[in-house]
């Protein structure tokens, strides 16, 4: 086995490790750990998935056209230009594995979604953080990084742990700034939840350019996340590159049911919509009111900001947290070892939250 040496890359890859999940010796665990939907999946995606169990012999539609189409209709694009994956982590992997390799460079935000660098680790490229302004994705910064070697930057918008975002105008200028044979990927995986009007997912500038990318989830506002379903729109070259090595079944029947189900609840996304709408706001301010810094979020989570050392520390908080049943994310993997991320749950399951905070906070 020592002749088996991996590619280069490989071996500096930390393994991904999602929120927690489980306490031991706890009945009922408040999981707010890992950004899910609050309000569960759509009851119609449930019952789309329980009508096609009885077909788990048949292989699924291997180019997912009528959940592309339902895509399509929901937000007025051609399907035609649409590629579904595995969670739209598969995706971002199918870029890599398209467009980069061995030297070539990944840039992106210092505080941006974890699976940029380990995607880019994977097929042997060099991942490139450019420091945050204020935990904001910082466009000069980004593009006096970009080089020779540069050939995609990755934009997580809203950003993930951060709940951060750049105006479309930033966006543009970024695009602008960037060497046309650069791929710029918009990371549009909380998109549904934003109201600003400065704000756009991207698919406007996907339209516009040749070398831009938008993927967007069903995990987070269409609450699939166990069945890992993401897709991604762009122009038709880049399209047919990545449905070359996609692979030919990579979604699944239950996935492309469920999904087709939930894009057609508009009710049921209204209602995960107004609840975010009404908590994120309540959370933040009663967590600040606390005494603790909460950076201003756009996404289904707020980042809490903790006391550096001492008996009040983003550690000391989780532990505490967790002897009350609720798991928050903490942030070491992301260089942001003062925060915890959480996200915003069921009522009762936030006011969980608060009062595990409070209590953390009130304790001598």
């Amino acid at each position: 086995m020592a002749s088996l040496r991996p590619r280069p890359g490989i071996l500096e890859i930390e393994p991904y490790v999602g929120g927690k999940a489980e306490l031991p010796g706890v009945a009922r665990v408040i999981k707010l750990s890992a950004n899910e939907c609050a309000l569960g999946p759509s009851p119609a995606a449930t019952e789309a998935v329980r009508a096609v169990a009885g077909r788990l012999h048949m292989y699924p539609d291997g180019d997912s056209r009528e959940l592309r189409s339902a895509i399509g209709r929901r937000f007025a694009l051609d399907p035609a230009r649409i590629i579904c994956g595995a969670g739209s982590d598969e995706l971002i992997q199918l870029l890599m594995r398209c467009y980069a390799g061995p030297g070539d460079e990944i840039l992106y935000s210092a505080h941006g979604f974890l699976m940029f660098k380990l995607s880019a680790l994977s097929v042997g490229a060099v991942p490139v953080a450019a420091p945050e302004r204020k935990l904001v994705a910082d466009v000069d910064a980004l593009l006096a990084r970009v080089t020779s070697r540069t050939r995609m930057v990755f934009l997580a918008n809203p950003n993930n742990p951060t709940g951060s975002y750049l105006p479309m105008g930033e966006v543009l200028r970024l695009h602008a700034g960037l060497p046309e044979d650069v791929l710029l990927v918009l990371d549009a995986a909380y998109a549904e939840y934003v109201d600003q009007p400065d704000y756009a997912a991207g698919i406007e500038l996907v339209d516009q350019a040749d070398n831009v990318v938008m993927t967007r989830t069903f995990s987070k506002l269409f609450g699939l996340a166990a069945l890992r379903l993401g897709w991604l729109y762009a122009q038709p070259e880049l399209v047919g590159v990545l449905n070359r090595v996609r692979g030919p079944f990579n979604v699944s029947g239950l996935a492309q049911a469920a999904g087709v189900a939930a894009l057609a609840d508009h009710e049921h996304q209204a209602a995960v919509k107004a609840h975010n709408d009404l908590w994120l706001p309540r959370m933040t301010q009663a967590i600040a009111g606390l005494g603790l810094t909460v950076h201003p979020s756009i996404a289904n989570f707020v980042l809490i900001e903790f006391p550096t050392g001492g008996a009040k520390s983003a550690a000391a908080a989780s532990a505490h947290l967790e002897r009350q049943g609720v798991i928050a994310r903490a942030m070491a993997a992301y260089d942001l070892p003062h925060c915890l991320r959480l996200t915003i749950g069921a009522e009762a399951d936030n006011r969980a939250a608060l009062a595990g905070l409070q209590s953390f906070m009130a304790a001598s």
